[in-house]
């Protein structure tokens, strides 16, 4: 895959956050390192800022394990609707240009709620994966006129189909994120060992990516590397066929070095490697 128009050399006359500013909403006390893996997977991605927002602990972790990440600890466990005010806030203040919602915040009502409020609210370009998946699936309206990229494995897909199992043949499974995506009026990366790419009507593939990647942390790494595209400048579908690409080499080259012991943290000194070979 040709990178260079998108990782062109950068010219000298540019400033902090010419190459996007990311923000990601996620996590909470009980999964505190989602939010983490993927605000780091965005700045490795060429994202210029990162702003963590997540609950108090989850909030720490990313503080703690990336000094660079900017971060906005929220009070309480879990996202509630008394914290959307101070996001839509944050979103103006930190000039963001793409937003991740939805790695580690759980699914507690009043967090299914607030999802939805934010999504209504935001006008930018969004990546929705884990939890945010199953707060739309309870009202797919709210995706309507949207700028969305939804990042399912099969099981997430099956929720938001209402379906009891997405199958395994690949055709159907490709139809039903063709599916997936005109419900949801969105761009749908169906993960998996080929990752699908649709609209609804156009569909790509992706093959790269590792037996190893099973490892929990993996989706929420895909979701910063979609958010730094789009935060580029990047269209939707292209984002998501890119960072499909991205992250499935970073998690090759990272398996020749740790196979079984493979973590989604330990891509991410790979992610640019992949992205300089392929920018040359």
């Amino acid at each position: 895959m040709d990178l260079s128009k998108i990782y062109s050399a950068r010219p000298n006359a540019v400033h902090k956050g010419n190459f996007g500013s990311v923000l990601v909403v996620g996590g909470s006390k009980l999964y505190s390192g989602s939010a983490t893996l993927a605000g780091i997977a965005a700045i490795r991605a060429g994202a210029d800022m990162v702003t963590v927002v997540a609950p108090a602990r989850a909030a720490d972790v990313a503080s703690h394990t990336m000094c660079d990440l900017i971060t906005y600890p929220l009070k309480g466990d879990y996202l509630k609707s008394t914290h959307v005010a101070d996001i839509l806030d944050l979103i103006m203040v930190r000039k963001i240009n793409a937003v991740v919602i939805g790695p580690g915040m759980g699914r507690h009502r009043l967090t299914v709620a607030a999802i939805l409020k934010l999504i209504t609210k935001i006008n930018l370009p969004m990546v929705l994966d884990a939890d945010a998946l199953f707060a739309i699936s309870t009202s797919p309206k709210v995706c309507q006129s949207r700028h969305l990229i939804l990042t399912p494995h099969a099981g997430e897909l099956a929720i938001l189909m209402k379906l009891h199992k997405v199958s395994d043949n690949f055709e159907v499974r490709t139809q039903t994120a063709k599916d997936a995506a005109k419900k949801y009026s969105s761009v749908v990366l169906l993960k998996g060992n080929i990752d699908v790419i649709t609209d609804g009507t156009n569909s790509m593939t992706n093959n790269t990516g590792s037996v190893f990647m099973t490892k929990g942390g993996f989706g929420d790494v895909l979701t910063g590397i979609v958010a730094a595209l789009l935060a580029r400048g990047v269209g939707l579908f292209e984002a998501a066929h890119i960072a499909a690409y991205i992250n499935g080499k970073a998690g090759e080259m990272a398996a020749q070095h740790w196979g079984e012991g493979l973590a989604a943290s330990d891509i991410f000194g790979f992610i640019p490697r992949v992205i300089h070979s392929a920018a040359e």
